[in-house]
């Protein structure tokens, strides 16, 4: 699947015109991994609250419930590592397609001869780099 982010190019051949380049790339497989992680971890929470508290002592009279809510809660732990790397991934890879440099190579504009590019600045990715971490 493709994933297109259109933005203005301006045309240096007609300046009155700009046209719409498109990134190429689907950055959206992380990011719904992770998210369907948190919903079905926040289902499962409340499943599990409601077990503790209204059917306390089923929980407690049943020795394979316990074992089987480690195991579950050990699964959602391992999953959501496996998540907060994909949605690493998925970022570094955003930022690499939306590098200044990757997008100024990608202009057909900049790729003549008489044609100066630069870059400009480097847009700012902290708070996206603090998503992966927290």
């Amino acid at each position: 699947r493709l994933y297109q982010v259109p933005f203005e190019m301006p045309d240096c051949e007609g300046a009155a015109e700009s046209r719409t380049l498109h990134l190429v790339g689907d950055f959206s497989a992380p990011a719904e991994f992770f998210v369907t992680l948190g919903v079905f971890s926040f289902l499962y929470a409340m499943a599990a609250l409601v077990l503790y508290l209204r059917f306390h002592s089923l929980y407690g009279d049943n020795k394979k419930l316990p074992f089987a809510d480690f195991c579950v809660t050990v699964s959602f732990a391992f999953f959501w590592l496996v998540a907060a790397a994909a949605w690493g991934k998925g970022l570094s890879d955003v930022k690499a397609a939306t590098r200044p440099s990757s997008l100024i190579g990608a202009m057909s504009v900049c790729q003549g001869q008489a044609a100066v590019c630069n870059a400009g600045a480097t847009p700012a990715m902290g708070l996206a780099n603090i998503s992966v971490v927290r």
